[in-house]
C-alpha cells in the first residue's frame, strides 16, 4: 500500500465515521460557510475555557469526502490549543493533515472548514 492510499484511506475513514460531528449548544464561536462551486456546507462550533483554549469544537454539515475529513482532521488539530495557534493554521497545515495531492477544486473542498474556522476566530477576536 502505498503512502497516497493510506491518506486515501484515512480521508474515507474520517468521512464515514468523524470523531468531531455535531453541535456545540451555546458555542462561543459559530460560523457557517457554503462553497456555492460544489455545495459543500461547513458549521463549525468552538467553546472556549476560561484562559482562551479550545475546550471543544465539533463541526456540522455536509459535502464531499474531502470537506468533511479535512473538518473532522482540523477540529482534531486545534482541541486545546489557543485562538491564536487556530487562526494562523494556513493552507500548507492542511495539505499536510490530508496528505494527498488535490487539485484547484479539490482544493476548496479542503479548505472550507479552514475558512470557516477563519473567519470565527476573526470576528470573535473583533467583538471582544
Amino acid at each position: 500500500m502505498t503512502l497516497d492510499q493510506m491518506y486515501q484511506e484515512e480521508i474515507m475513514d474520517r468521512y464515514r465515521n468523524p470523531s468531531n460531528k455535531g453541535v456545540i449548544e451555546k458555542a462561543d464561536i459559530y460560523v457557517k460557510e457554503y462553497n456555492s462551486f460544489c455545495g459543500d456546507l461547513i458549521e463549525m462550533y468552538l467553546k472556549l475555557n476560561p484562559d482562551g483554549k479550545i475546550s471543544g469544537v465539533k463541526f456540522n454539515g455536509n459535502g464531499c469526502a474531502i470537506s468533511q475529513a479535512a473538518a473532522d482532521m482540523l477540529a482534531d488539530e486545534i482541541k486545546g490549543k489557543s485562538l491564536g495557534y487556530a487562526g494562523s493554521i494556513d493552507e500548507g497545515k492542511m495539505k499536510e493533515m490530508l496528505g494527498i495531492p488535490l487539485g484547484p477544486i479539490r482544493i476548496k473542498c479542503a479548505l472550507l472548514a479552514l475558512k470557516a474556522l477563519k473567519i470565527g476566530v476573526q470576528r470573535y477576536i473583533v467583538k471582544k
